[in-house]
């Protein structure tokens, strides 16, 4: 069960969106499926031979900024991942109750930002297919800033970027790695999603709380 928030003691709601506000399913399917069988028509290759090459590509970039970068795996693996982004677009999807929770937030005049290690072309798409924009005082991509959310110095551009107090902040993500970053920068209120992607079932949040999903969450709060 999420925990009930204390809404008289925030006064700047922090969202990620994929995973968050958005379904993850499409950044897995393209990723870990689509990704790899285009890499493998492209040398020839078999899917199972692609995903062998590139896991160790992945895994030395995770958690940099390079890893969510257009512009590093266009070069790095010769692809036009933005063209590849748009061929399956109609996969972006948002997740239930994400509306009827952001028009509740607009009610309670929050600061509210959306902040997201998607590259700005990524998030640009995105907001082509679902519109975010009008429910977010500010949409920042950790590239303006040259750092991932996993490092502090992002938190540290934010808060000046912002100008927001960290023990009066709600911060939602569905990475805990990012939220054990934003609890060592001392963000106090902090929420993991339950189920970011629809189609792997539930996932460990260990030590955060976690919503279900924003109905629930939005009930709480009403």
């Amino acid at each position: 069960m999420t925990v009930p928030l204390p809404w008289a003691e925030i006064d700047t709601v922090l969202l990620d969106m994929d995973g968050t506000l958005l379904d993850l399913h499409f950044d897995n399917h393209f990723w870990l499926q689509y990704l790899p069988q285009r890499y493998a028509q492209r040398h020839g290759i078999s899917q199972a031979m692609a995903e062998m090459e590139l896991a160790p590509l992945f895994e030395r970039t995770q958690g940099r900024l390079a890893w969510y970068c257009l512009d590093y795996w266009t070069a790095e693996l010769d692809l036009p991942l933005r063209e590849m982004k748009r061929e399956i677009a109609d996969r972006i999807a948002l997740r239930p109750g994400v509306d009827s929770f952001l028009a509740f937030l607009r009610q309670t005049g929050k600061q509210v930002a959306l902040i997201t290690n998607a590259h700005p072309d990524s998030l640009s798409l995105k907001l082509e297919r679902i519109e975010l924009a009008p429910w977010f005082d500010r949409l920042i991509s950790s590239h303006e800033y040259g750092f991932p959310k996993e490092e502090q110095q992002f938190w540290f551009c934010l808060r000046e970027d912002l100008g927001f107090n960290p023990e009066r902040v709600l911060f939602i993500d569905d990475s805990l790695p990012i939220l054990r970053s934003a609890r060592r920068f001392g963000i106090r209120h902090l929420l993991a999603v339950r189920e970011p992607d629809s189609r792997q079932g539930v996932k460990d949040t260990q030590e955060f709380s976690a919503m279900e999903d924003y109905c629930e969450l939005t009930n709480r709060l009403a």
